[in-house]
């Protein structure tokens, strides 16, 4: 049976059905991941009030899927290369199944917490295979980079409907928040079996597979990502947070150490020397880590200082949700005409702009005085999140494809753990009140400005458009349907 997409007839504007299938499958699991997170921000209120849970306890249920994301997804994207694409994915989409409906019937605090981290250590796993799958589908160029830039608006719209769905669902009881993503990924599960492609197995490293890399990989990014959410109790606490650090670093030592002795590697380190590899992920934890922690300064202004509900608080951010519309229409447009690098580098500067108009922040704003912010956080995301990603895969080898992608992944949820928990700690520090906001806020236009240079460098010089496919696979050009025609190349 091929998975390959039939080829449209002649003149047809159409895109091949079986193309599109896979990669709405794919996107499926990013969607599934960012509602996911998104619906349980809404409803911890609720699940606090109902279980009895105490402050630390009820923001473990969030940190515990953000400890199990980040410590894994690393391991994750290489466990897609090594032990296959289609394997992991599907087997960890199970288990994010199981775990988010094991959520939905806890009892206790230790429960829901447990089944938080399980689901964030399937996500790093799940998360890097589907983005792998996309990237080793589709020819690098126009065809692929449509493919992933179709990918970050889903991505997005997940999270930006999340946030309405979870306030809805919060109204019939918090239970539902995990149970919905179980029917979702039942849905996700029975289309992949069908579309994703079959693959042969990995042929098995001479050396066998890099344990102690692996093991001190894990353990690293799972104290780093541990200090990294402790930095939400500000200066209270922190000689823990430092030691945590001291140690999560002290172990990435170790990792490299490992890694120059093994003949076969778990990270090639050759691929961390990769400029453009680099500067993606380290812009993606910079631009991600600006726009989550703006979003949770807003949320706690609208909810906390002006006493708007959780729903009305969801619909008013829903604008945000803009990105899901502009990325995989806009944005090819502009890749197409001017190139990856400068993209990139307008939506970071448009982000400034968003963040920076938002300090002045009053008592008793208007919904029309936020809007600006909200509407341009939504552009400047729709801009610069999907050719991040075309940047972080762009020229990497077929075989390293999970690996950058799980490079990727990691910088996005380190980015997010750190914007957030940048955010909190300034606003304790500070004391609170309109003007702990106002301080907070500081922090995303801080990142941004940061990553506005780092993007810079990127988008120096000549920088080649991308032709021809990319604006025909939006439009619906013959051009561009004969672009994907063979999408995915991947058959059995």
């Amino acid at each position: 049976m091929s998975t390959s997409a039939s080829t449209p007839n002649p003149g047809s504007t159409a895109l091949p059905a079986r193309a599109w299938a896979l990669l709405l499958v794919l996107c499926g699991t990013i969607f599934l991941e960012g509602i996911d997170v998104a619906m349980l921000a809404v409803a911890v209120p609720s699940i606090r009030s109902d279980l009895d849970l105490s402050t630390g306890t009820a923001a473990w249920v969030m940190s515990a899927y953000v400890l199990g994301y980040a410590g894994f997804t690393l391991l994750g994207g290489r466990a897609a290369d090594l032990l296959g694409r289609r394997r992991m994915f599907l087997g960890w989409l199970v288990v994010f199944m199981l775990f988010s409906g094991l959520g939905g019937f806890a009892q206790d605090g230790w429960m829901l917490i447990t089944a938080r981290f399980v689901t964030g250590v399937a996500a790093a796993f799940m998360t890097p295979a589907a983005l792998s799958i996309i990237t080793t589908s589709y020819e690098e160029g126009p065809q692929r980079n449509q493919a992933l830039l179709v990918f970050a608006g889903t991505a997005a719209g997940g999270f930006s409907l999340g946030l309405v769905i979870g306030g809805l669902l919060t109204q019939f009881g918090w239970r539902w928040v995990f149970f919905a993503p179980v029917l979702l990924a039942a849905a996700v599960l029975v289309a992949a079996l069908r579309l994703v492609p079959k693959e042969p197995r990995p042929e098995r490293a001479a050396g066998g597979f890099d344990l102690a890399g692996a093991l001190t990989a894990s353990g690293s990014m799972l104290l780093l990502a541990f200090a990294i959410v402790r930095l939400e109790h500000g200066l209270a606490g922190w000689p823990l947070t430092a030691l945590v650090a001291a140690a999560g670093l002290a172990l990435a030592g170790v990792f490299v150490a490992v890694e120059r002795r093994t003949a076969t590697p778990l990270v090639r380190l050759g691929l961390l020397r990769k400029a453009s590899t680099v500067r993606a992920d380290l812009g993606a934890l910079l631009f991600v880590g600006s726009f989550f922690g703006f979003q949770f300064v807003a949320t706690l202004y609208l909810q906390e200082l002006r006493g708007w509900s959780s729903l009305e608080t969801a619909f008013a951010l829903t604008v945000m949700g803009v990105d899901a519309i502009l990325a995989p229409t806009l944005t090819p447009r502009l890749v197409a005409r001017f190139g990856n690098g400068r993209v990139i580098l307008g939506g970071f500067v448009l982000a400034v702009v968003a963040y920076a108009l938002f300090l002045p922040v009053g008592p008793d704003w208007s919904y029309a005085a936020m809007f600006p912010t909200l509407l341009l956080s939504g552009l400047a995301f729709s801009l610069a999140y999907g050719p991040l990603t075309i940047a972080a895969t762009d020229g990497i080898a077929e075989e390293e494809q999970g690996l950058a992608s799980g490079l990727l992944t990691t910088a996005v949820q380190f980015g997010s753990a750190v914007g957030i928990s940048l955010v909190t700690a300034v606003y304790g520090i500070v004391g609170g009140g309109l003007d702990g906001f106002r301080a907070a806020l500081v922090v995303p236009v801080a990142m941004v400005a940061l990553g506005t240079v780092i993007a810079a460098t990127g988008a120096r010089g000549r920088t080649r458009p991308v032709t021809g496919a990319v604006t025909g696979a939006v439009t619906g050009a013959p051009e561009g349907a004969e672009a994907l025609a063979e999408t995915p190349k991947a058959a059995v």
